[in-house]
């Protein structure tokens, strides 16, 4: 495993003194950081902080690979039924440890609809017989809205090519003991794996949330284990200079307190492209509170946004170089890609391409991001770089926990609870009252008076 992290752009050495941090500033936070670390660590132990214990669960990986082998042979489809934290982590999974292009020659092919719109739902049924497919519905609770619609709509062509014997190609992941879920799984002999009660969904990631739909697509879940491992050892060291999650989440909580609330995460590598995906919903779902532990407002937090190198070289970096510079940026950058042809200049009356001659697309990529990172050192821009030394099973894990490791340690400095979502809780309450849920009959009274009385500026 070789995941590592340089923050060698966010000091006052290379980035100057008006937006550069010291190592003094940091050093400040070792204290607070040590007790967050304690409380991190007793967590975990008494069992309140589940996702530091994921990569330690040597029957659930047993459980999974057996089921995953049978599952290759039974079915030609596998259709992963969920949504944020349930889908955002599998398919980070999928597309940076898979062929790029596995569907075109695989089997089972990987299908992950995390978005309820109905047509592109209905364009997948085009592609798939529901009959040899398995349907892979993940939810902690089994009521999450757009998770139990998706299996609805699904379950019509599995009953029409199956019958009763529809159950036979569910697979559910869901808590063990409560929700609607498990109340499907007594009436029918449906296989559940289950999401430990102490596991949120956006640090799920490596549980069979994700584990199982890499484990059937082929992925070496015993790998992606013992990366994340290794970097849990290294997320405990007592010595926190030495210690990349805290190092990530003082250097952005400074930031923040400095106003800079913006968290680009920019791969230079397409496999790595929806580690971002999955990086914003857990830094923007974990860090933007109103109220802090104590009950005081403070509306803290960073937005996250995903760029691509080098595809947004050309797109976003402009705004990044010379707009406001209130922005913290993170590189992933891979130091050995899998393939590394050399170019040749099949135009030699073309001088200009002669500069690529015997290089290769790696060394390009790898350069645009060490021009970009130079553009944005140049102009006092706050960077970091997350260097892969290539994309790998354990590297993946590794950053994974890492990540998860940094948030976790970010919410103890900004003495927030870091674990919950109450925003995203009230918003889910207003879907089930505007779609009718029973016991949310006074709540869709409310909105639809809000509704009325709103005052509307439209322009066609």
């Amino acid at each position: 495993m070789s995941v590592v992290l340089d923050f060698s752009n966010v000091m006052t050495e290379n980035v100057g003194t008006a937006h550069g941090l010291s190592i003094a500033e940091i050093e400040a936070l070792l204290g607070k950081g040590r007790e967050v670390l304690d409380d991190l660590r007793q967590k975990a132990e008494n069992e309140t902080l589940g996702f530091y214990k994921l990569p330690f669960q040597e029957e659930t990986i047993s459980e999974i690979k057996t089921y995953a082998t049978g599952a290759r042979k039974r079915f030609e489809n596998y259709v992963h039924i969920g949504i944020g934290g349930s889908a955002l982590g599998p398919i980070a999974l999928q597309t940076s440890l898979l062929d790029s292009y596995y569907n075109l020659s695989k089997t089972p092919k990987m299908f992950f609809p995390d978005n309820v719109d109905p047509d592109w739902i209905h364009d997948l049924l085009k592609h798939i017989d529901a009959s040899k497919t398995l349907f892979h519905v993940v939810s902690k609770s089994g009521a999450t809205a757009e998770t139990a619609a998706t299996m609805l709509y699904f379950m019509k062509y599995l009953k029409d090519g199956l019958g009763e014997n529809f159950y036979k190609n569910l697979l559910f992941t869901t808590d063990p003991v409560q929700g609607l879920l498990n109340e499907i799984a007594r009436q029918y002999p449906i296989k559940c794996f289950r999401i430990p009660p102490n596991v949120g969904g956006r640090f799920s990631v490596l549980s069979p949330v994700g584990l199982v739909s890499a484990a059937i697509s082929g992925i070496d879940i015993d790998a992606l284990l013992k990366g994340a491992r290794e970097m849990a050892e290294i997320c405990n060291r007592d010595n926190l200079m030495e210690n990349p999650a805290f190092l990530y989440a003082a250097i952005h909580f400074l930031y923040m307190k400095k106003n800079k609330n913006i968290s680009v995460m920019m791969p230079y590598s397409n496999k790595l492209r929806d580690l971002a995906d999955w990086y914003r919903q857990l830094w923007a779902e974990s860090l933007g509170k109103r109220y802090n532990v104590k009950g005081e407002l403070v509306e803290t937090g960073q937005t996250p946004v995903k760029a691509l190198g080098a595809t947004d070289q050309h797109s976003q970096v402009q705004l990044y170089v010379e707009g406001p510079n209130d922005k913290v940026i993170t590189f992933l950058e891979v130091g050995q890609f899998e393939h590394s042809e050399a170019l040749d200049n099949y135009f030699p009356e073309i001088d200009e391409f002669n500069y690529l001659k015997d290089k290769t697309l790696g060394e390009l990529l790898n350069a645009e991001k060490k021009a970009t990172e130079l553009a944005l050192t140049n102009n006092e821009r706050p960077n970091l770089t997350l260097r892969f030394d290539r994309v790998s099973a354990e590297n993946i894990g590794a950053f994974f926990f890492l990540l998860e490791a940094a948030t976790a340690f970010a919410g103890g400095l900004l003495e927030i609870n870091a674990f919950d979502q109450p925003g995203v809780e009230q918003g889910k309450i207003a879907t089930y009252a505007l779609m009718g849920r029973k016991g949310y009959e006074t709540k869709r009274k409310e909105i639809l008076q809000q509704l009325e009385q709103k005052k509307t500026f439209v322009v066609s």
